[in-house]
């Protein structure tokens, strides 16, 4: 079953939803709005998200383009619109959608969709797995362990440790984590790079006498057994 992030401002909709996808196991968090939805999806690791189009705040189209600008494209996305012309369809799809309902739908093909759209993600993602000594990363349900231990990661920090475990062994600097990891030019005297890399280390490094994250001074830092 899944982390399903649901953004739908019809409260009668979203409950119906909600109702149908908690029922089937899966665990559902709710947003009623564009902007409360963008908010939740940056302080979770969610594995669905399903989107309704005409949103206040900010609308279904713009929310799937910043989540897929942000975070990639390996969570499926389903948008839920009451256009269903040809245009609307097509402008969902480039803006990052997996797939669309028409409103009004029945739940059971809402349920098949996920279903399928789960199953692909699970086929791509079958040997997803990093590894870095004893530390591993599963990208597929985006947890973390060391030796059996479960570590919490915020959505920032997966993606950073994603990075550095797919880079392992290799110096980067930290203008190359501003740019692949927060995907935006900061100002070069921003420290936030420095700030989750010891976010990290507290999680990954700091109960274990083997370090993994190392710095490499005027440089960046390296992950490297």
């Amino acid at each position: 079953m899944a982390k399903i992030l649901l953004v739908e401002d019809e409260v009668n909709i979203a409950s119906f939803i909600e109702r149908g996808l908690k029922e089937l196991g899966h665990n559902v968090t709710v947003a009623n709005d564009g902007e409360e939805g963008w908010m939740k999806a940056q302080t979770d690791n969610f594995e669905f998200l399903i989107l309704d189009i005409i949103m206040p705040k900010m609308n279904g189209l713009e929310m799937c383009a910043k989540y897929r600008a942000e975070y990639g494209y390996k969570t499926p996305v389903i948008m839920l619109t009451a256009l269903g012309t040809t245009d609307d369809i097509v402008k969902g799809l480039k803006a990052g959608a997996d797939d669309y309902l028409v409103k009004p739908f029945s739940f059971t093909e809402l349920e098949a969709r996920i279903e399928a759209l789960l199953r692909r993600a699970s086929d791509n993602n079958t040997t997803a797995e990093l590894h870095c000594a004893d530390l591993e990363l599963n990208c597929r349900n985006r947890k973390a362990t060391r030796r059996g231990n479960d570590i919490d990661l915020t959505v920032k920090e997966y993606k950073l440790l994603e990075y550095f475990m797919t880079h392992q062994n290799t110096a980067i600097s930290r203008l190359t984590l501003l740019k692949d990891v927060w995907d935006k030019n900061f100002d070069t005297n921003t420290n936030v790079v420095d700030v989750y890399v010891n976010y990290l280390r507290t999680k990954v490094d700091k109960d274990f006498d083997h370090k993994l994250i190392h710095t490499i001074v005027g440089v960046g830092y390296i992950m490297s057994e």
